[in-house]
């Protein structure tokens, strides 16, 4: 459809409403909406609550304010939309005529009307107050510039959001929000993960104490930031007049790598996705100091002896600390390097059983250092291939063997993907995740570690140059360590720190940035260190694997997923019963 489709241009309008007053609202939005619409803008996005203003302490205080879809506040919208020939996505609250409920929503309203309404389905705590939960799922409407489906504001936290839009055949994702600054710096990723346009619309303003931060933004399929609104952090930033930016969408990129890439999911290894796991089953345990050590190297092929002796030579620089536990992370295939391109009789050659060399030697190197050590390896297995991940104890001991689920095409010449993605209990580290390489490129691995309450993911890497990209900052933003995507994602949508360990060096143009990324108490997540793309290198960084505070993190994200509309992760579409969709 999107070949046939001509390039358009598509508006984030950045508006800040005043609470209580919602006909002044619909008048002053009504109007920059309209600009919008006759400088030539197809698609126009408003924000979250934008006809009402968003922190109502009850349903008593914003049942004045809530309308119906359809309703009067539709239908003025939709004479814009009539006139210009525009597709308004409009945030909302909006009254159920036949239950009397009240949900935070948005409405798609198009030349002939409204074409549906998505209900907001992740709930933050000011709206707990008034608000049902969503319980429309994630709908795709097909429109004449493309499928436009809509998640709004705290949506984002979830990466399954987004990911059941692509799953659905979403070409845009429209992001009605009032972010203070988490939800708003996860469009990049939920744009390129998922290979959709991404039109953010934010407010600039404080309500009620709650500060809203700006960066209303495009993002591409290719996670490129379009056009945005400045960053605004400062509390006493004087209010915002109302305004629009925009930017062009080419139908041409609807078909993209990350689309292709949906067809490579293991949706039956994505199960746990749906369990709901509270904090029953999970009894607290103290925060564990860790100090990880991570090797960044040029991997000589197949030269075991030789690559050794290069960890080696890292690890005797390392300025490990006197206190906490000492974790050494390498990268993907850590003593042969990356097989790709070399025949397969070769790599089986290197390929060893869990008692060969490498583990061998990888245990001297735990118990020399006292440190858990987490490495790659060609596995053998009788006649089959792993990529695989092996976890040491201090002791040298096997901890945990992860066999990588998600093989590029390459490795799919030579490997079996492997059929599970398990959380390790450990004494030393908690619970570990792990992953391999383009493992990462997949939300769903991160979420199953989310859901087994993974307290640290650990990710031996053998990244190209292009597979991930630096997190692109919005104008104003304080400039802080970046990081790469998708690593500093997972951070976020795990909830507990990143260690990533990746090579650098030619043939193959690896692109380094060895890494470890921690959340933050505002949800977002730091890169606390990030190695150069081109150096061999190894740095200890010191982190804590638990936050016991914080208004987001791990259990209160668990908790408040909405399981029961996950099923198309696990389930393609037409194999479930209708009413389970």
């Amino acid at each position: 459809m999107g070949r046939s489709i001509s390039p358009f241009y598509a508006a984030s309008i950045q508006f800040n409403p005043r609470l209580n007053r919602r006909e002044e609202n619909v008048e002053a939005l009504y109007e920059v909406v309209r600009r919008a619409a006759e400088s030539g803008a197809r698609l126009i996005v408003t924000p979250e609550m934008a006809t009402t203003g968003y922190q109502y302490r009850d349903r008593k205080a914003i049942a004045p304010f809530v309308d119906t879809i359809p309703g009067k506040t539709t239908r003025r919208f939709g004479e814009i939309a009539e006139r210009y020939g525009a597709y308004i996505v409009l945030g909302m609250a909006e009254a159920d005529p036949e239950t009397g409920l009240f949900y935070n929503a948005a409405a798609l309203i198009g030349p002939g009307g409204v074409l549906g309404k998505y209900r907001k389905l992740h709930l933050w705590a000011a709206e707990e107050t008034w608000a049902c939960p969503g319980d429309l799922g994630v709908p795709v409407f097909p429109t004449e510039i493309g499928r436009i489906a809509i998640m709004i504001c705290m949506d984002a936290a979830y990466f399954e959001t987004a990911r059941l839009a692509a799953l659905r055949g979403a070409d845009i994702l429209a992001f009605p929000t009032n972010s203070s600054g988490q939800t708003v710096t996860l469009l990049q990723d939920r744009a390129r993960s998922n290979g959709l346009y991404i039109v953010g619309a934010n407010r600039s303003d404080t309500e009620e104490g709650f500060r809203m931060v700006g960066a209303s933004a495009l993002w591409s399929p290719r996670g490129e930031l379009l056009a945005a609104t400045p960053y605004r952090a400062d509390p006493e930033q004087k209010r915002d007049e109302p305004a629009w930016i925009a930017a062009r969408i080419d139908p041409a990129l609807y078909a993209n790598p990350a689309k292709e890439r949906l067809k490579e999911r293991r949706p039956e290894l994505y199960a746990d996705l749906l369990l709901h796991r509270g904090s029953w089953g999970f009894p607290a345990e103290p925060p564990r100091e860790i100090a990880a050590a991570v090797l960044q190297y040029e991997a000589l092929p197949g030269n075991k002896a030789a690559n050794l002796e290069k960890v080696r030579k890292l690890l005797g620089k390392a300025a490990f600390p006197d206190s906490g536990q000492r974790l050494i992370v390498l990268p993907e295939l850590s003593l042969t390097g990356p097989a790709m391109g070399l025949p397969k009789e070769r790599i089986r050659r290197w390929a060893e059983t869990a008692s060969g060399f490498t583990v061998r030697e990888m245990g001297r190197l735990a118990r020399m250092y006292r440190a858990s050590v987490v490495f790659g390896l060609i596995e053998r297995r009788g006649e089959a291939l792993y990529n695989a991940a092996v976890l040491l104890n201090p002791e040298g001991e096997i901890a945990g063997i992860y066999r990588k689920a998600h093989l590029e095409a390459e490795e799919k010449r030579w490997a079996l993907p492997g059929n599970e993605l398990p959380v390790f209990p450990t004494e030393e580290l908690g619970r570990v995740g792990l992953m391999l390489g383009e493992d990462a490129l997949f939300p769903e691995t991160a979420g199953v570690m989310a859901v087994n309450r993974a307290d640290l993911v650990v990710i031996p890497s053998a990244f190209r140059e292009g597979t991930g990209c630096e997190r692109v900052r919005y104008p104003g933003q304080a400039a802080e360590p970046a990081g790469m995507i998708p690593w500093d994602t997972i951070a976020r949508d795990v909830q507990s720190p990143v260690v990533v360990a990746n090579f650098v060096g030619t043939p193959y143009r690896l692109q380094g940035r060895s890494s470890v990324y921690t959340p933050r108490q505002d949800g977002e997540s730091t890169c606390v260190w990030s190695a150069s793309g081109e150096r061999e290198e190894v740095l200890v960084a010191r982190f804590r694997t638990l936050r016991e505070r914080g208004w987001f993190n791990q259990e209160k994200m668990n908790a408040t997923r909405r399981t029961a509309f996950y099923k198309p992760l696990v389930f393609p579409e037409g194999t479930f019963p209708p009413d389970l969709r």
